[in-house]
């Protein structure tokens, strides 16, 4: 079977602009499309907002590393839903559509899953900052697009309060000092099974652990709190999902809560789970009714 792996187009080998972080991107290919050949899918890389997809009939789509789908959400949803009418797309267009807006995690708060406390407005401004400082009681704050990647515009008041705010809708958050020392905990998701553990780090003085900012990787043990939380995550969706990527923090108490749960493009961390590629095959395999699930890792 072929597959259209969905990207981005500055991921692509060869790009003129090629991004900073599709090293990333290099590194999910190398797992995933050896162990996907060895089952008989084909996963072909090509650009989601391309001629080419448009013109080349594939058995089904799954999606890689499209990240600039946040600057034309409509667009791209679209094109999952073309691709829908030909065969299957993983995660599927009603997934992608539900993960697309954060406010999904209200949602999910209000099932019982353990969030962030956030404020949700229309637009980011000091009225609405004043409001969210009163609420949480503190003035450090963070400040992210509701449709949003990456932590792109993504802004830490007091010390970012001369920046623009990200446009269109925002949500503000207290800021959660734990990020800066115990880092993000992102559990890897295949088949409805955990595969792995990636503890992300920030470089030093910043918060941020996206690549792009400094920051690093290392294996994070699947500890019993942990489970517990993506256990109530995974149980609160109630969808069939091939991959998810679960971010859990840890408060101050504390205990884990969901930071992000991404479902649409999310790096899957291959350096810090082996075992990523036969996982994935194998989901796939038997969502694409080829395989029944045997355990193959």
């Amino acid at each position: 079977m072929r597959i259209a792996y969905l990207c981005s187009a500055d991921v692509l080998p060869g790009h003129a602009a090629r991004r900073e972080d599709a090293f990333e991107a290099d590194a999910q290919w190398e797992a995933l499309f050896p162990a996907c050949r060895d089952r008989g899918l084909e996963l072909v890389p090509v650009a989601w907002d391309s001629e080419e997809l448009q013109q080349t009939r594939f058995d089904a789509a799954v999606l890689g590393p499209t990240w600039d789908y946040t600057g034309r959400p409509g667009a791209f949803l679209e094109v999952l839903r073309g691709l829908e009418r030909h065969g299957p797309v993983f995660n599927d267009a009603t997934l992608v559509e539900w993960n697309f807006d954060k406010r999904y995690l209200q949602e999910l708060s209000d099932k019982g899953v353990p969030t962030i406390p956030t404020l949700w407005a229309d637009a980011g401004n000091e009225a609405v900052y004043q409001m969210a400082a009163e609420r949480f009681g503190t003035t450090k704050l963070v400040v992210k697009a509701q449709v949003g990647a990456g932590a792109y515009g993504q802004l830490l008041l007091p010390k970012d309060a001369d920046k623009p705010a990200p446009s269109g809708a925002v949500m503000v958050q207290p800021f959660i000092a734990s990020v800066a020392t115990d880092g993000e905990w992102s559990v890897i998701v295949i088949g409805g099974e955990v595969s792995h553990v990636s503890r992300k780090m920030p470089a030093k003085g910043d918060y941020r652990v996206q690549s792009l900012y400094g920051g690093s990787e290392v294996v994070g043990e699947y500890t019993p709190e942990l489970r517990a939380c993506v256990e109530r995550v995974l149980a609160a969706v109630e969808q069939d999902m091939l991959y998810a990527r679960v971010d859990l923090v840890r408060m101050d108490d504390g205990s884990f809560a969901l930071i992000e749960l991404e479902l649409i493009e999310p790096y899957l961390y291959p350096r810090e789970g082996p075992n990523l590629g036969p996982r994935y095959a194998e989901a796939l395999s038997v969502r694409l009714g080829l395989a029944e699930a045997d355990g193959t890792r």
